[in-house]
């Protein structure tokens, strides 16, 4: 390669003035191995040029020649392929990408470390150099035999370093000494040879005139090291007395470590015994309260809480590792257990005669309640407003605080002995079951005799039965009674047109009872029975909170948030079984028992709420399917209120599931107006008019926004609506093609008319759609029918302009249609004359009479049609005189009426009927 180098150098680049600094053999990547080379060049003028030149050898093969050069300037992107595996492939990125392969790995090497220094010493704009290794470009190009040559000159090309302003101002003061340094330069060499052999000859002489000092410095070093031998003598024997110093000091600490270690050690046992002593001691005190101390007086019960505790403190006293070998502790230990078990029976004992006692003054209170109910129901001049105060739940409060004063010894118990907690915790529940059962049967039964008094006023009720099944008996009795009323003010028990005179006639005979409409009538008993059912609702709400407020105080239940999807580990029975104590006591999977177990409590003192709540919602659904509109109202109100506190709550609970049932009520009342729609019958002889249906959804839209209004659940009823309003427009559409008397466009006209009165005065936002739809088909059926009944006054004009526009449409020039003989001028006036004014008059008051009898009184719009009929027939009379004008052209032919005639027959007959 060096002889090649050589060669190039000489044969090509020297005639050219460029020297050759590097060399690769390469060839293209990909194609058939045709050897090039790639030359790393300068020139030697200035300014220096750096190029890239490919030199090949000629196809004789006796010398090379030039290809192709490259300005290094123009190079942009070195790619070497790979930083960290070697490779022979390199990329050049010129004007475009040139691939090629090396003959050797060091060749490639050295070629890109020579581009990369030409780069950094010529070229402002910096080449890329990716995939390259960074020690390349940062170290010096290795030696050897491809880099001897470029190497020198690259080494000369980076030393050389111009000089400073001093050195050729010290240069520059040389030469002037000696002028003829420029002209004969041997003989200012040759004097430069004699002045620096002057200056070695001093230096020498100096060096040996400085003989004496040395010797002087080195006479003063001895006695140094004599001074220090000495010094070194008196450390040794230092030593040697601070050794014996040394091993009476450690005999002295050694017995002052044994007499500081048995220090430690009575120290150590005394703050034992000290330990045992003041926790494992309890008070005299603290025993005579937890074996004799009175658990019914308010400072009785405090002594024997902190005793308790302080009980409690010393069975739980963190013992140390050897504690328990003791025999005094075992005997102390054994006699905290005997007080515990003790005074765990005594407050079991106690407790549980306080609930009995409790439950038995409750007892009498309820009895009193229930005779004065059983009282009133036999009176009767008694009324449902005397007995308004009834419909109240009796007040727990007092019996809970006078339990709540055993809240910490609950505690106590539950902590130290779960089996009693679990006894007295199961015989709460019976106790409470029984009683809550009562009250609230009594109170729910009383509810449903207003419920069913609110339809029924001045109703003489029997004696409140005791037994529930003398009590089912009587309330199906008082549901059998009031259903004969409630059916007939019920709102879409029948839709036919002679079920709905007679509805009219049975609620008639509810007018006596006040100065009312049967409508006011129906309103004022649902207005009632929603008051009663949010009466039951906040009287049941907190009961069940401070039931449930008093369950998490007194048996030291903590509630906590839900914790969705936290296992369960031990279950408690539903139906007054054991509640299983929790297994781990701390982190979320107490709090999930805890709150598990208050629920559970909650479900059993508290069984009959839901069953109660469900017949008291069939009643009011037997009652009047309306009523389950207010229901769900008010249900979802207190549902969505329960959440709110606790989601996971007896009350939140058992709400949501009567929530349920409501909901279910709801979606079958609506189902049932439904199915009434597509059962409604009309008569054959009789004229429709506003079809029941479509006024009894007005009456449900109204009642129903009326309830809804700021309702949590409105997304139930505006899905109710869509359905509704649909059933009401496919059935007004079935009804009407039934009609036999009146014809269909005025069914349609007239029941769409009211529906889009209706949704326009509700202003229902769901039904926006419905409003316009229903728009659009009352103007289309009025428009129908408007030319339907014109054309009949005016038939045989109507038909003879029909045949003109025939002949028109079938290529007949209109000027030309009067010499058709069947529409001669002679014809026209035939048939215009059978329509004189008067005719005209005439037969547009039969069309009056006629449209009164299609007509419904209800809807009103008799004026409507006639004014709509009126524009109708000024628009023919003009499109009857533009034909005239066109197909018949000064013939002088005119309509023996004017429009200000039709306008003073229509505004006469309108005024004379």
């Amino acid at each position: 390669m060096t002889a090649i180098k050589h060669a190039l150098q000489r044969d090509i680049f020297t005639p050219n003035d460029e020297r050759l600094l590097s060399i690769v053999n390469v060839c293209k990547a990909g194609k058939k191995k045709r050897n090039c080379f790639l030359c790393a060049t300068v020139t030697t003028e200035r300014p220096v040029q750096v190029k890239v030149i490919k030199v090949k050898k000629s196809d004789k093969g006796d010398f090379y020649k030039r290809q192709i050069a490259w300005e290094l300037r123009d190079l942009t992107v070195v790619d070497a392929k790979d930083a960290i595996k070697e490779s022979s492939e390199f990329d050049l990125h010129f004007d475009k990408v040139y691939k090629w392969v090396a003959s050797s790995i060091a060749e490639k090497n050295t070629f890109i470390s020579c581009i990369w220094k030409l780069n950094q010493r010529y070229i402002r704009k910096k080449i890329d150099f990716i995939n390259v290794s960074s020690q390349l470009l940062e170290e010096s190009v290795p030696s050897g035999e491809n880099q001897n040559v470029a190497g020198t000159d690259e080494e000369a090309v980076d030393e050389y370093q111009e000089l400073n302003a001093r050195e050729e101002q010290d240069i520059e003061i040389m030469m002037e000494g000696c002028e003829y340094a420029i002209s004969n330069a041997e003989a200012f060499a040759d004097k430069l040879s004699r002045e620096l052999q002057v200056l070695d000859g001093a230096n020498i002489q100096s060096i040996m005139a400085s003989e004496k000092q040395v010797n002087i410095l080195m006479k003063l070093l001895d006695e140094a090291l004599k001074e220090v031998d000495q010094i070194e003598w008196k450390l040794s024997s230092y030593e040697d007395m601070l050794r014996s110093v040394k091993e009476q000091m450690d005999q002295i600490s050694e017995s002052n470590h044994l007499i500081h270690l048995s220090n430690t050690n009575n120290l150590k046992l005394l703050s034992e015994i000290e330990f045992l002593v003041n926790h494992m001691d309890l008070a005299k005190g603290h025993i005579k309260a937890l074996q004799e101390g009175d658990l019914s007086s308010s400072r009785g019960i405090e002594a024997c809480t902190n005793a308790a505790d302080a009980l409690l403190q010393c069975m739980n006293v963190a013992l140390q590792p050897g504690h328990e070998l003791l025999h005094a502790v075992n005997q102390q230990q054994q006699r905290f257990s005997d007080l515990r078990e003790l005074f765990a029976r005594r407050l079991a004992s106690h407790l549980n005669n306080v609930f009995v006692q409790q439950f038995i003054e409750l007892e009498k209170g309820l009895s009193n309640r229930a005779y004065y109910l059983s009282v009133s129901g036999h009176d009767q001049s008694s009324t449902l407003a005397q007995h308004s105060a009834e419909l109240t739940l009796p007040n727990h409060h007092p019996f809970h605080r006078d339990l709540l004063r055993y809240a910490k010894l609950m505690e106590w118990l539950k902590n130290t002995d779960y089996g009693k907690y679990e006894g007295l915790t199961k015989n709460y529940m019976d106790y409470l079951s029984r009683l809550y059962d009562r009250e609230i049967k009594d109170f729910f039964e009383v509810a449903k005799i207003k419920m069913t008094g609110a339809t029924k006023e001045g109703k003489k009720f029997a004696t409140l039965p005791r037994k529930e099944s003398a009590v089912k008996q009587e309330t199906e009795s008082l549901h059998g009674s009031s259903g004969k009323l409630t059916g007939s003010t019920s709102s879409l028990n029948k839709l036919s047109v002679q079920s709905s005179g007679s509805r009219r006639s049975q609620s008639s005979s509810l007018l006596d009872m006040g100065n009312m409409s049967a409508s006011d009538l129906d309103v004022a008993d649902r207005t009632k029975f929603d008051k009663i059912f949010e009466q039951v609702l906040s009287e049941l709400e907190p009961l069940c909170l401070a039931e449930q407020d008093f369950i998490s105080k007194f048996f030291k239940l903590q509630q906590h948030l839900s914790i969705p999807g936290t296992p369960v580990s031990d279950t408690e029975e539903t139906d007054g079984g054991t509640l299983t104590r929790p297994h781990n006591i701390g982190g979320l999977q107490s709090a999930y028992s805890e709150n598990h177990m208050i629920r559970q409590m909650m479900i059993k003192i508290f069984r009959c709420v839901e069953p109660e709540l469900n017949n008291l919602i069939a009643l009011g659904d037997k009652i009047d399917s309306f009523n389950s509109l207010y229901m769900l109202v008010k249900m979802s109100h207190h549902v969505w209120t329960a959440q709110n506190v606790d989601p996971t709550s007896f009350l939140s609970t058992t709400l949501g599931n009567v929530l349920v049932t409501v909901k279910r009520n709801f979606d079958k009342c609506i189902s049932n107006q439904i199915k009434q729609m597509e059962d409604v019958k009309i008569s054959k002889k009789s004229k429709v008019g506003i079809l029941p249906f479509v006024a009894e959804f007005e009456e449900f839209a109204a009642l129903a926004e009326s309830i809804f209004r700021n309702a949590e659940r409105r997304g139930d009823l505006d899905k109710a609506y869509l359905k509704l309003i649909r059933a009401v427009f496919a059935n007004v559409e079935k009804v009407a093609n039934e009609s036999q008397k009146t014809p269909r466009d005025v069914v349609m006209m007239e029941n769409f008319h009211h529906i889009f009165a209706t949704l326009s005065r509700l202003k229902i936002s769901c039904l926006e759609a419905e409003k316009k739809e229903a728009k659009q088909q009352y103007t289309d059926y009025l428009q129908l029918y408007v030319i339907y009944s014109l054309g009949q006054p005016l038939e045989k004009l109507n038909h003879f302009f029909e045949g003109v526009e025939a002949r028109v449409a079938q290529g007949v020039r209109e000027e030309e249609v009067s010499y058709q003989l069947a529409f001669s001028k002679q014809e026209l006036r035939k048939v215009i004359k059978e329509y004189p004014g008067k005719e005209v008059k005439k037969g547009l008051d039969n069309l009056y009479r006629k449209v009164d009898k299609h007509l419904c009184e209800e809807e009103n719009l008799l004026q409507v049609v006639w004014h709509s009929m009126q524009d109708e027939f000024i628009r023919q009379y003009k499109h009857f005189e533009g034909l005239i004008a066109r197909c018949y052209p000064g013939s002088g032919i005119t309509m023996e009426f004017t429009i200000q005639d039709i306008l003073d027959y229509f505004s006469s007959i309108a005024q004379s009927h």
